[in-house]
């Protein structure tokens, strides 16, 4: 990597989302404030006209476009790795950084030597609290969630953090990578994030690795972010929720030991098609087969 004296890299990751990320994009100078900075923005592949017109409206920006969809993290690591700064910000296209919210990101860290991530306050479009960070995925808390009990039940822990937490600034587990402040010495020490994700879990992955090796995560909430939320992923949905699950497994499999972690593979499988059973058998609603054994546990593949 290289290290011109820049404070920050701006990463934002983008899949056929051009009209936001134009949005997201414009809003920068005013969220970076006095910041030395430099932005990249790499495509998975679009074909709404993106990158055209990123390079019409934006020409300072470097791109990085790819001929397919190469994945969240593997798309985040390929501007990591020739991108310039102190920190770096992985920054989801559906975003809109309010004024002043990413230099306040930087001068906490600043003043914060052990953090290694640091990540705002996201609002949902209505303005309300959306989750901004998390716990670590446990057994408990991913079975109920694909059960889809857990927003149903009320107990310690689930969900992570209640709203009325979110304007107490604080260390916290995991940080979502809609917005999350990187600092370059920590990503130099731990490595990029694990592209053996193809979309969710890279983040809860990579924060469990800065912290195991001594980092802290820590949540802003005077950083404001505003964050739609799935504008890639509504585009597939089926594939994407298959991905989903298939990370889940593989947090398990990376961090725990393999008899547990395939122990809540065969649970969640087991769940998935109970839930199938149930909404599509009994209920006679609308939906698609479960995931095969061999989907779950096996590799992930291109989502294109």
């Amino acid at each position: 990597m290289s290290h011109i004296p820049l404070d920050l890299a701006i990463i934002i990751v983008s899949w056929n989302t051009r009209t936001m990320l134009l949005a997201c994009l414009a809003a920068l100078p005013a969220a970076v404030g006095k910041l030395e900075h430099e932005i990249w923005v790499v495509d998975n592949g679009s074909h709404d006209g993106s990158v055209e017109a990123v390079a019409h409206h934006f020409p300072a920006v470097h791109i990085i476009a790819n001929q397919q969809n190469v994945g969240f993290a593997a798309a985040n690591n390929q501007a990591m790795r020739v991108s310039s700064g102190r920190y770096v910000l992985l920054l989801n296209s559906d975003t809109i950084a309010y004024p002043g919210s990413i230099e306040q990101l930087v001068r906490f860290a600043d003043n914060q030597p052990q953090a290694g991530l640091v990540g705002g306050l996201l609002l949902n479009p209505d303005g309300s609290f959306q989750y901004s960070f998390a716990d670590f995925p446990s057994l408990r808390s991913e079975l109920l969630s694909a059960s889809g009990l857990g927003e149903r039940l009320i107990f310690r822990g689930f969900p992570s953090y209640p709203p009325q937490q979110s304007q107490i600034v604080r260390t916290v587990q995991v940080i979502p990578g809609a917005c999350m402040l990187a600092r370059r010495t920590a990503v130099d020490q731990v490595g990029l994030m694990d592209e053996g994700y193809f979309m969710y879990s890279e983040e809860p992955d990579w924060c469990l690795r800065m912290q195991r090796a001594g980092w802290q995560a820590w949540y802003l909430p005077t950083a404001r972010i505003l964050h739609y939320g799935g504008q890639s992923t509504r585009q597939v949905k089926v594939a994407m929720v298959e991905a989903l699950y298939r990370s889940k497994v593989r947090f398990f499999r990376t961090h725990y030991h393999r008899l547990y972690a395939l122990f809540f593979a065969i649970s969640l499988w087991k769940i998935l098609w109970l839930r199938w059973i149930v909404r599509g058998l009994i209920l006679r609603q609308a939906v698609g087969a479960p995931m095969s054994w061999r989907k779950l546990w096996g590799r992930q593949r291109p989502i294109r």
